[in-house]
């Protein structure tokens, strides 16, 4: 039997029991870091997973894009939006427990699929700050677009998360003839994902990276590129452009976080000259979720979809070199787990 077809199977046995400490295994419980992160959530939807991830005892959460819903140019009204979420009483009680970082997507950036015309990104740009909680004197604010890093330290293992801003400098997409989807493939090489700043930025970030992990939050998918929405896909050279980097600069145990899709899934690509396989496990959404989804086609997927609202969780264990990536509902319902060693 294939080893695709053998993981398949393995992760669809584990998809639908309850989870609680019991039954978790010891190797599991006992990781070095611990980080959640997720996406899609509407402000004015009940999110039911704020004290469920909390009693994980995660060391951050990194918000994937869409921590609110506010498609406006009007910024009183985008400051609004992101101070109901804020003052949410689970949520409040959350940020008192767990450190916050993240990035946005769409509908908190201002614009539905949006990118770099989208005339308010300069102003929307210090709102989001204020919401993830980036000092005031911090030097980044002062930098077009929202991309940084954040390093996690803890009893020696380092983990560092970049954190990437797919909207700010994004070229616009080119709409598909095709009513059944939305985007084209460019297949010219034209069009920017990052930008180049953001592009010199990440190539040396990576370069001279000395984690034990790389964690790359992109709001939207990396490798799931054949459902005609909005993905990397649509701009093959910038996929082409990553893997290069990580390739050419040897960039250890790095894998890729996204959100967007209102599903979750797992993705593996097998790279040319990457020791390892590149992950792009997909978290979305938490408000809010694909239930009508009834399939499309993804290469690289090494997992079931899972249409249940959602978030996602990375546990760390530097001395077997692995992450083990796991995706929860509601009623602490594991449905996905994954470990990678590399």
């Amino acid at each position: 039997m294939r080893p695709l077809l053998i993981i398949t199977i393995i992760i669809s046995l584990i998809s639908c029991k309850k989870t609680t400490k019991e039954n978790i295994p010891n190797d599991v419980l006992e990781a070095d870091i611990v980080i959640a992160f997720g996406s899609c959530n509407n402000q004015n939807l009940k999110n039911p997973f704020w004290s469920q991830i909390a009693a994980q005892n995660p060391d951050l959460w990194i918000w994937g894009g869409d921590a609110i819903y506010c498609d406006t140019e009007n910024m009183d009204k985008m400051k609004s939006c992101y101070e109901i979420q804020k003052k949410d009483a689970a949520y409040a009680a959350f940020l008192k427990k767990v450190p916050v970082t993240g990035v946005w997507d769409d509908h908190d950036y201002g614009l539905n699929d949006g990118g770099r015309e989208y005339p308010m990104k300069v102003e929307v740009q210090q709102i989001f700050y204020d919401f993830i909680g980036l000092p005031k004197n911090d030097s980044v604010r002062k930098r077009p677009g929202i991309y940084r890093t954040y390093d996690v330290k803890k009893d020696g293992v380092y983990i560092k998360v970049l954190l990437l801003d797919t909207r700010y400098f994004r070229s616009s997409l080119t709409p598909d003839p095709n009513p059944k989807r939305r985007y084209l493939h460019n297949p010219y090489g034209e069009g920017t994902m990052l930008g180049e700043s953001q592009w010199q930025w990440l190539e040396n970030e990576l370069s001279t990276s000395t984690a034990d992990f790389n964690v790359i939050m992109s709001s939207i998918q990396f490798l799931s590129n054949q459902h005609g929405y909005e993905s990397w896909g649509n701009m093959p050279h910038e996929v082409a452009r990553l893997e290069n980097i990580l390739v050419e600069n040897k960039v250890k145990n790095t894998f890729i976080l996204s959100g967007d899709r209102h599903i979750a899934e797992i993705s593996k690509k097998e790279i040319a000259g990457l020791p390892y396989p590149l992950i792009d496990i997909t978290s979305s959404g938490m408000t809010h979720s694909y239930k009508a989804f009834k399939g499309e086609e993804n290469p690289y997927r090494v997992s079931k979809v899972v249409t249940d609202k959602n978030y996602g969780l990375l546990r760390f264990d530097k001395a077997k070199n692995s992450v083990t990536m796991e995706i929860w509902s509601k009623n602490d319902s594991l449905k996905l787990s994954y470990k990678q060693e590399f």
